[in-house]
């Protein structure tokens, strides 16, 4: 049994609804300073910096072996990979260090694919298997969150692009906040009515 094997399909929903509906509102609310936050995340190497820590702190719970430390977060990664994790403990911690250290370039956007991915997972473990056509909600988000994280951290210009896009024009930017806003009013809604 995981942690996240424990999380209920309706705390999904209120997490994910609260969170859409928060971070559209605030798009929407101050479009200025957030249009101008988003075009320089990409160069922003202090958030970036964080963004990684923390994002290498959850990868480094789930590779903990059960006889250095006992992480709530701790995974079975199969016979194979269980092997590695000793080796593991120690060297995503120079990983981190040398990522935040030397890889200066698009450093936020790579932090936030990273946090992309682990993000999903909790999410598809609280709908997996849920009988709820409306739970599909959780794992359409999630795996939209998977594929911009493979592309944040791999090619992570398109992130500046997409910002530069979506920014172009306030009707685009208002449609695709009010979007969002829909989306999280979605599934606060099928949180609350049906899970």
């Amino acid at each position: 049994m995981h942690i996240y094997d424990d999380i209920p399909l309706h705390l999904a929903g209120y997490a994910l609804g609260a969170f859409l509906i928060g971070t559209h509102l605030c798009l929407l609310t101050q479009e200025s300073s957030t249009k101008a936050f988003l075009q320089k995340f990409h160069r922003n190497t202090l958030v970036g910096t964080i963004l990684m820590w923390i994002a290498f702190l959850w990868f480094w719970l789930y590779i903990i072996p059960p006889t250095m430390f006992k992480s709530p977060l701790a995974m079975d990664l199969g016979e194979d990979f269980n092997r590695l994790k000793p080796i593991l403990f120690y060297v995503v911690p120079v990983v981190a260090y040398l990522v935040t250290t030397e890889v200066k370039e698009f450093l936020a956007v790579r932090a936030l694919g990273f946090l992309c991915l682990l993000a999903a997972l909790p999410l598809l473990m609280a709908a997996f298997q849920q009988p709820q056509l409306s739970s599909l909600l959780i794992p359409i988000y999630s795996y939209g969150i998977l594929t911009a994280g493979m592309f944040f951290v791999g090619v992570p210009y398109v992130f500046r692009d997409a910002v530069q896009w979506s920014t172009r024009t306030s009707a685009r930017w208002k449609a695709l906040s009010l979007s969002g806003l829909a989306y999280g009013v979605a599934v606060l809604a099928s949180a609350i009515l049906f899970w």
